[in-house]
């Protein structure tokens, strides 16, 4: 490889995303979780145990605890944040085992 070769995929940068950020957005865990998955040697990324700071892309396969990761499906997933005033008394929950 050339010199200007060298630095031109130095100015580039590494391809894909840093593995606990994908990870964390897809609803896995948080960041912080997912580095200490990465220490603990749970996840893997194309069958071999993930470090932290690794960059993947698309086609790498990710497994937490031996179960593969499914991207294309949770990126189709939308998530939606509700904020709502809610007056005193009024009950906000999904589960009431009281029946109110």
């Amino acid at each position: 490889m050339s010199e200007k070769d060298k630095q031109d995929s130095q100015e580039i940068g590494p391809a894909g995303e840093k593995l606990q950020k994908v990870l964390a957005r897809i609803g896995v865990g948080s960041r912080r979780d997912v580095e200490a998955w990465i220490t603990q040697g749970r996840i893997k990324v194309n069958g071999k145990d993930a470090t932290l700071g690794q960059r993947v892309d698309l086609h790498d396969a990710i497994s937490v605890d031996g179960r593969l990761i499914k991207r294309e499906e949770a990126a189709e997933t939308v998530r939606r944040v509700i904020m709502y005033n809610k007056p005193d008394g009024e009950i906000c929950t999904r589960d009431d085992p009281e029946g109110q």
